[in-house]
Parts: structure tokens; C-alpha cells; sequence
């Protein structure tokens, strides 16, 4: 990286010292960071007070060449809001925010004033997806040419026509008390979706179910687990069936995703069959203690990503990449 970015961190806890470590081996200061909102409004007091020019710098001499937001989810949109408007870059944990309707206003605002908006799904930049989607969407396309069997009827357990595929999405871990300001579905259902979502389009789902599991230990309101189920209703792959399950309170650590593609006839006219295929990809590494070893490429790649995007370049990716996650929010919040 050639120029030297300055920032300000909003939330300077755990996933905020993580992205503030990451940021600065790649040569960004951070110019303020902000644990509280009483360090917020200062910020905004000088901000507000002088006429904002290019690269975020006031009158006050407050030089901000993007924003890094990690304080709680519930926070989210309200902080993002304040810098888009100001035309400040925003890079923002996940959840973009917590309701539906505000990750799309904050998506429809940064594309208004032109500003790149980036949310931290660091699972789609985690190396192992990556191999895994390329050859999954390879396998996928390549028997989208076959035809279906009507006799052929079998994926995990579930009677679906041949020629379905179907996923299932694991996510568990320990009991934390982090980002416990959201429901297990804006906390960890996101994470999946948005995997899911760089697989296909977001407006050929069709939400299917939503079933909530163990309730939360600490809110009897609230609930540490829950199932969804998600089908392609329309487009090219119509028919695809992809299960989610989510668990924060569980006795295993557990990031896996589950491949079933069903026999197939093939359209040679030689009574070909691709046959039926069942895989499972887990996205962590393990210690030996068997506990969740942290992927590092997946922090470090969203990061370079960024900085790639805030020097101008993969544009239309990066709006892609944010509409993404608003379209994750819309459906965690439709669950």
C-alpha cells in the first residue's frame, strides 16, 4: 500500500482491537478511537464543526480517511449513518445493522453520496470457503445440464426430486457473553447467509421455516439456538434446498458446511447417471485440545479487500458485497 490511511475506531473491544492490529500491520493510523459514546460526541462535535473536504478533513484538522465500527451490533446503523452522511468510508462489523429496513437505507446512502460502505463477513474471505465455493458452484453448473429422474428420490433422509441439491450450514460454539445485544439470528445466522448469498441471489429465495431452539440462559425472551431453512423458488438453480442451524450455547465448536447432490440422469442418451454425492467442508481448524483454532487469512484477506476497495479498485464488487449484507439482515430479521 502506497498511501498511508488514517482512521477512527468506534468500539475498541474484541473484534475492534482485531481489526485496529490488522489495519496498522498495513500501515494505517488511527487517528481516534472512540470506546464510549461520550469519546463518540467529541468526535462528532469536531466533525460538525468545520466544512468536511475530501478524505474526511475539517477545519478542525481532524484528517479520517474512513471509519472502522465495532461497537455493539445495536450501534451499528446509528454509527455508519453518521459517517456515510458525511461521506466518510465505513468499515462496519456485522451485523450491518439490526433491522432490515435500516441495512438498506445505509446500502441506499452509501451508493447516493457515492462512499464506499464495507461490512466485515470475514467468513467469505476465509480461504477455505473460497476453495469450496469454486469447486462447488463447478459441480453445481456442471450438472445443471442433466435432466431430472423422476424415479431417482433421495438427499440425506429427505424425499426431494432428483436433481435437488441441498446444503446444511453448522454453527455452534461456547456459551460468550459477547454480542449478546442481538438474537442468535442477527449474531450468528449472518454469517452462514452470507456465505449462501455469494452463491446465489438473494431474490430467488424464499424463506421456507424458522425454528427457534434452547432458549437463552440469561433472557427468557431470547432464545441460544435456532433452525431455518432457506429454497431457490425461481432462476437457475431453482429447486436448491440449504439448511442453517445455529447454537451460542453448545458444548462443541462447530463451522461446517454439508454438500448433498442426488443421482441424475445424464442427457447423453446412453442412460448415463451422475451419480449421488454427499461431502462435508469444515471452515475452522482445530487445536489439539479440539477447540476453534482463529482462520487469520479470513481477517487479514477482508482487510486487504478493503483497502483495495478504498483505493478505487473492484467498485461494483464492493456494492455487491454490501448489498449482500443488508440482504443477510432482511432475512435473519424475516426469520
Amino acid at each position: 500500500m502506497t498511501r498511508r490511511y488514517k482512521a477512527i475506531l468506534v468500539g475498541n473491544g474484541t473484534m475492534g482491537g482485531r481489526h485496529r492490529a490488522r489495519f496498522e500491520m498495513c500501515g494505517v493510523e488511527f487517528v481516534a478511537v472512540l470506546d464510549n459514546q461520550k469519546d463518540f460526541d467529541g468526535i462528532a462535535e469536531r466533525l460538525n464543526a468545520g466544512v468536511l473536504l475530501a478524505g474526511g478533513r475539517t477545519a478542525g484538522g481532524l484528517l479520517a480517511d474512513f471509519a472502522v465500527i465495532a461497537s455493539p451490533a445495536s450501534t451499528h446503523y446509528a454509527y455508519a449513518k453518521f459517517f456515510l452522511e458525511r461521506k466518510i468510508p465505513v468499515f462496519v462489523e456485522k451485523p450491518l445493522a439490526i433491522a432490515g429496513e435500516e441495512a438498506q437505507e445505509l446500502v441506499d446512502l452509501a451508493a447516493k453520496n457515492d462512499t464506499l460502505l464495507f461490512v466485515a463477513q470475514s467468513e467469505c474471505y476465509n480461504p477455505i470457503f473460497l476453495n469450496f465455493r469454486k469447486h462447488f458452484l463447478a459441480e453445481l453448473n456442471g450438472r445443471s445440464g442433466a435432466h431430472l429422474d423422476a424415479g431417482d428420490m433421495l438427499i440425506a433422509g429427505d424425499k426431494l426430486p432428483a436433481g435437488s441439491v441441498r446444503l446444511e450450514f453448522r454453527r455452534e460454539h461456547h456459551r460468550s457473553d459477547r454480542c449478546r445485544d442481538v438474537n442468535v439470528a442477527l449474531d450468528l445466522l449472518v454469517h452462514d447467509l452470507s456465505l449462501f448469498l455469494t452463491l446465489f441471489r438473494a431474490e430467488d429465495v424464499k424463506v421456507e421455516w424458522f425454528k427457534t431452539g434452547m432458549k437463552s440462559d440469561r433472557d427468557p425472551a431470547d432464545f441460544d439456538s435456532a433452525m431455518l431453512r432457506l429454497s431457490l423458488a425461481r432462476g437457475p438453480h431453482k429447486g436448491v434446498i440449504a439448511d442453517f442451524y445455529v447454537n451460542r450455547n453448545s458444548n462443541c465448536d462447530v463451522r461446517t458446511i454439508t454438500v448433498d447432490f442426488a443421482r441424475i440422469a445424464c442427457p447423453d442418451g446412453q442412460g448415463g447417471i451422475v451419480p449421488e454425492t454427499s461431502y462435508t467442508v469444515s471452515l475452522a481448524r482445530y487445536t489439539q485440545e479440539g477447540e476453534i483454532e482463529h482462520v487469520p487469512d479470513s481477517l487479514d484477506n477482508e482487510h486487504r479487500f478493503f483497502l483495495k476497495l478504498l483505493a478505487g479498485a473492484c467498485g461494483e464488487w464492493g456494492r455487491r458485497a454490501a448489498q449482500n449484507a443488508a440482504d443477510c439482515v432482511k432475512i435473519a430479521c424475516a426469520s
